[in-house]
């Protein structure tokens, strides 16, 4: 949950500090060079003190840097983004405050709990159950709080005291009767969530093991969770997912995995880069006029080829009469941002499938074709073009995908620690190099030993090939079916 602003904020910064509680997939919004600062605090332990942090961004602001700091939640609503505005302020800092969802929020609509609610709730009370432990007394009148009629109460950082204020909001007349929820990690795939009563809710937490970051939610309201509760019905809630493409190319697949309520963690296992050879890539672009059919097989392709052509030619009807094939819905959105018609797409999304069609559109026979590939690409595709279809093809690699090291990376220490429900491959150079990480995946005694998930028949080939099971495979190639295939294998 973010707003736009923050977005093009981070995606501007020079200086990136962020907390704890900030998810980590935000940071890949930096631009490159960007200085990245974790200053993470939680339950027992923090990374920086408060007055270095605030030191931090003093100076970085003063050297003239953009600086970003990334809050969980709200900075004004117990985050201390006022002690921080304030040291600015003093040191004569210009600065902006971008509101954020506060927790409550995000618990309240991801656990189906309306906050507030006609005839039941006509108030919402925002509460911190840490205070500073220097403080000579309490400041927060759990008695006086417990007394309040038609009021919700969302209980920040509460979890270490929970016994302690639901006695104290006993104390001031509040029903023991009353409902209680407890929302962990709210809005996340990992999101747990119980409900019980003020009298009862301290020993549901312990049986249950919950523990922060949570909101606890104390009022009325909690009843109507059963009713309008959305996100923890969801096929995949409380799943792990692994997933192995690129992380670029894993973004289309992760938003489907998440709109099913799933964890997801990606292994980035292979990284794709421009590679191109300016030679070729001029005697191509001399000819396109010429040629009848540009094939895609990739949305990387489809990414360099269009940078390339921009830098070359300052108008896109260079590209003459060319006629545009693609496998997969990924490579087709990728070209038509160009407002170009992907005129050749098969309903499989394999090299195979792509030829056939194109040989189908009766336009090869002594056609010029050009393809672009990458270094991994199979020779399949050109093959059944050249021979079946009577086309002239030429190649044009303009990528090169790379296998990555994750021995360190925090993915793969947290697949290694608890494992996951299942590990999808959508290609065979993912399960290549899912099978060449060898220790830096090897699962740990408690980790919960992944199903293998497959894009095809290809992929399956491949994964069996390396001494990796396949524990269900998509109907047809494609990510849609490779999501249908997962929801089944694990509701079955």
């Amino acid at each position: 949950m973010i707003t736009f602003r923050a977005r093009e904020l981070i995606a501007a910064a020079d200086v990136l500090v962020y907390d704890y509680l900030v998810h980590p997939d935000l940071v890949d919004w930096c631009q490159p060079g960007c200085e990245i600062v974790y200053v993470g605090k939680k339950a027992g332990f923090h990374a920086v003190p408060q007055s270095e942090i605030e030191a931090l961004l003093v100076d970085r602001a003063k050297a003239g840097k953009q600086v970003v700091r990334l809050k969980g939640g709200d900075p004004y609503v117990f985050g201390r983004g006022g002690e921080e505005a304030r040291t600015l302020a003093a040191d004569g800092i210009r600065f902006e405050v971008v509101p954020g969802v506060t927790a409550s929020l995000a618990a309240g609509a991801y656990a189906g709990i309306p906050l507030t609610q006609r005839n039941t709730s006509s108030s919402l009370v925002l509460v911190t159950g840490h205070e500073d432990p220097n403080k000579h007394e309490l400041q927060v009148d759990w008695a006086k709080l417990g007394g309040l009629r038609n009021t919700t109460l969302a209980i920040y950082m509460g979890m270490s005291r929970l016994p302690d204020i639901m006695t104290g909001l006993q104390d001031g007349g509040l029903d023991p009767a009353t409902p209680v929820a407890v929302v962990q990690w709210a809005s996340l795939g990992r999101q747990r969530s119980l409900t019980g009563t003020v009298a009862t809710v301290a020993d549901a937490v312990t049986e249950a093991g919950l523990k922060a970051p949570a909101i606890i939610i104390v009022g009325e309201v909690v009843r109507h969770q059963e009713t309008v509760d959305w996100f923890e019905q969801l096929s995949l809630f409380g799943r792990r997912v692994a997933i192995t493409r690129t992380r670029e190319g894993n973004s289309g697949l992760r938003a489907k995995l998440e709109h099913l309520g799933a964890e997801v963690i990606e292994l980035p296992l292979i990284n794709v880069v421009p590679d191109v050879d300016p030679t070729l890539l001029v005697e191509i672009f001399s000819e396109l006029g010429t040629y009848d059919w540009i094939v895609f097989t990739s949305a990387h392709g489809v990414k360099v080829f269009f940078e390339q052509v921009m830098r070359a030619y300052a108008d896109i009807r260079a590209l003459g009469l060319l006629r545009f094939a693609c496998v997969g819905d990924a490579t087709a959105r990728e070209i038509e941002k160009y407002h170009l018609k992907v005129e050749c797409r098969p309903e499989a999304a394999t090299a195979e499938a792509l030829a056939d069609a194109l040989i189908a559109t009766d336009s090869l026979d002594s056609a010029k074709v050009v393809v672009v590939t990458g270094n991994l690409n199979r020779d399949t595709l050109v093959a059944k073009l050249e021979q079946e279809g009577r086309a002239i093809v030429d190649l044009l690699p303009l990528y090169r995908t790379e296998k990555l090291d994750l021995s360190e990376h925090p993915a793969a220490h947290d697949f290694r620690d608890k494992g996951a429900d299942a590990v999808l491959f959508a290609s065979s150079s993912a399960a290549e190099a899912y099978a060449a990480q060898g220790d830096s995946l090897k699962l740990g005694p408690t980790a919960t030993v992944p199903q293998c998930g497959s894009m095809g028949p290809q992929t399956s080939a491949s994964l069996r090939e390396l001494g990796l099971a396949v524990d269900f495979e998509a109907a047809a190639p494609g990510l849609d079916e490779l999501v249908t295939a997962l929801v089944t294998h694990l509701n079955d």
